[in-house]
């Protein structure tokens, strides 16, 4: 009995950190630099893991929704990507600052002009968005993902609260409320795009440190799955000495 219950506590501790770890690189996903508040601007990355073992990611198109248009999407430069933005005629034009905005961004695509990202690693690609809505708690952006054997995944799934993760959700970002009431003016602008740009500046440093913390996520899920086999075959064991005796 005492060797049934070390094979299963074996196996239940390798399965938990497998199931711990496996989150941290499972699809393209979206986080605001700081705070993406409602009515602001804000600097967010889209990570993107590599899922394929015998492929590259050579390619990352990000679809902006449409019922909540961005006037204002400035991409970071990334070496070994070329970067290109697509905007769009509006059915509504915007007011933003007291100027109509007749057209928005409607998609950013970055194509590798190197190796892109190869199979065990990952990266962000930065914006800098806004002005983020006043009236939507989220805003869903829709990814398709190219391989280097021409294979595309689309993440373009909108996940519903209450429900299951669907096989293959799209980035959302949640906004935050906006903050001591504040609402975007021509005079906040400037400062909000400084804000914007001292993050991005910080992208380098949070791309290593994100690196790290995956890494250890997945040697932590390897080292679950080995103390999880210990442990069943430690159980068969005593019980086939126990059969034997």
């Amino acid at each position: 009995m005492k060797a049934s219950r070390i094979a299963a506590a074996g196996a239940a501790a390798g399965v938990t950190v497998l199931a711990l770890s496996a989150p941290a690189f499972a699809h393209v996903s979206v986080q605001p630099e700081g705070a993406a508040a409602k009515g602001g601007y804000a600097v967010v990355d889209f990570k993107v893991p590599n899922e394929r073992d015998d492929a590259s990611t050579t390619k990352l198109e990000i679809n902006f929704p449409t019922d909540h248009p961005l006037a204002s999407v400035m991409p970071e430069p990334m070496p070994g990507w070329k970067i290109d933005v697509t905007k769009s005629k509006l059915d509504k034009p915007l007011e933003m600052h007291g100027e109509k905005i007749s057209e928005a961004v409607t998609k950013v695509t970055w194509t590798a002009d190197g190796k892109g990202i190869e199979p065990g690693y990952f990266e962000k690609f930065p914006l800098s968005i806004g002005q983020l809505p006043e009236d939507a708690d989220q805003l869903v952006f829709k990814a398709l993902q190219t391989y280097s054997n021409k294979e595309v995944v689309r993440w373009i799934e909108v996940p519903q609260k209450g429900q299951e993760e669907p096989d293959n959700p799209a980035p959302v970002l949640e906004l935050s409320a906006a903050e001591d009431g504040h609402h975007a003016s021509s005079g906040d602008t400037a400062s909000d795009a400084e804000s914007a740009e001292k993050a991005s500046a910080e992208t380098a440093a949070d791309t290593a440190s994100s690196g790290s913390t995956d890494t250890t996520a997945r040697v932590l899920g390897v080292v679950g799955i080995v103390v999880g086999a210990a442990g069943v075959a430690y159980g068969v064991l005593a019980g086939r000495r126990r059969t034997n005796a």
